[in-house]
């Protein structure tokens, strides 16, 4: 994480986006398309305020659809990340055919939907979203972190509606050794611990406590943990405010990403459950062997149980190579478990490759 160097710049262009976010969140079900960058705005300035409002049961989820052309692609994203985790990638994709990415329930920019947050119930909640929105299957599902239990299960649920999945360094706890996931669950408590405290003092207007840090480093607040920690170098300032302030204000995200934590025993064991063949569907995996690292230069040291962790979790991972006849690893060779920022053109390739087999049969 780097250190928030924006100043009285930031808390303006806050205030001016915050605005015309709740604009455009007020105007009820739209589905405009992500509107151009005006001249001179950074190209990710579209991920700062909502696009597609889509009434799914009662509340709306806010889709980013660009691009034109079947199959479309369609992200989700990891653990405490929404929309913008795809902003590298998405614009690229949308060259070549259709391409959408979006907030979960009570994240981002989408309201706040049913508890608890069940990887069955998001599946059916982008599924839902999706044909509202017009945009019919079938679908390439890339998952990254996280988003892999989710985009699993929409195709366990949903198979006729798939033509191929990409896995970015995806959760492997459902099929790699017992006491592995045994032991990241155990450690999911701290990180709970953390979170509901940072939640507590937001919804109680409290000042926000401090995320551990190493002697030397500058003190940030819990409300920089989101993504890879706020700011994210590969961002625009106008993004990164807008994201900040979202994660200083917005509750009902703190409440969706507990529950999604809570929940992730239970997903595991409804894929285990209910895992299917893909048949012939190409399935591309992709691993940095650096899983659970969110930056390079912060990358734990390889002590033998560090090592095991990493070798454990691709061993895993390489598991779903059986779920088709059409499945490849791929290894990204300089990345950390953020593959679409440190190698998109990795992702960009394996989602091309998975198209024009598609598009082929």
């Amino acid at each position: 994480m780097r250190q928030l160097q924006i100043g009285f710049l930031l808390t303006v262009l806050i205030c001016a986006i915050g605005v015309s976010g709740q604009q455009r969140a007020s105007g009820g079900n739209s589905l405009t398309p992500p509107s151009t960058p005006k001249s001179g705005a950074p190209a990710d300035i579209l991920y700062a305020q909502p696009s597609q409002l889509v009434a799914v049961n009662g509340f709306r989820l806010n889709l980013y659809c660009m691009g034109s052309g079947t199959p479309a692609v369609v992200f989700d994203s990891g653990w405490e990340d929404w929309a913008p985790a795809w902003s590298t990638v998405q614009p690229k994709i949308a060259k070549w055919t259709r391409v959408c990415s979006y907030d979960r329930a009570g994240v981002g920019f989408s309201e706040p939907g049913p508890m608890p947050r069940t990887s069955v119930r998001i599946a059916e909640e982008l599924r839902t979203a999706l044909h509202k929105a017009g945009i019919a299957g079938p679908y390439i599902l890339v998952g990254h972190a996280f988003g892999g239990d989710n985009v699993r299960t929409f195709a366990d649920l949903y198979m006729g509606e798939v033509a191929g999945l990409v896995m970015i360094d995806a959760d492997s706890d459902d099929v790699g050794p017992k006491e592995l996931s045994e032991k990241q669950h155990q450690g999911d408590v701290g990180i709970l611990s953390q979170l509901r405290d940072c939640r507590n003092a937001i919804a109680e207007h409290k000042p926000l406590p401090a995320l551990p840090s190493d002697p030397g480093q500058t003190r940030q607040t819990c409300a920089q943990q989101f993504f890879r920690g706020l700011p994210e170098a590969e961002w625009s300032p106008e993004l990164n405010a807008k994201l900040l302030q979202i994660a200083q204000t917005n509750v009902a995200m703190y409440d969706a990403y507990l529950s999604e934590m809570e929940q992730t025993p239970l997903d595991e064991t409804w894929l285990q459950q209910h895992r299917r063949s893909f048949g012939a569907r190409p399935i591309r995996v992709i691993s940095s062997r650096n899983h659970g690292v969110g930056h390079l230069e912060s990358k734990p040291a390889d002590t033998p149980e560090h090592l095991k962790y990493e070798q454990e979790t691709t061993k895993a991972q390489a598991l779903w190579l059986t779920l088709s006849s059409n499945s490849k690893q791929i290894f990204a060779h300089n990345s950390s478990e953020y593959i679409q920022f440190d190698e998109p053109e990795t992702v960009i390739n394996a989602i091309r490759e998975v198209y024009d087999q598609t598009t082929k049969r």
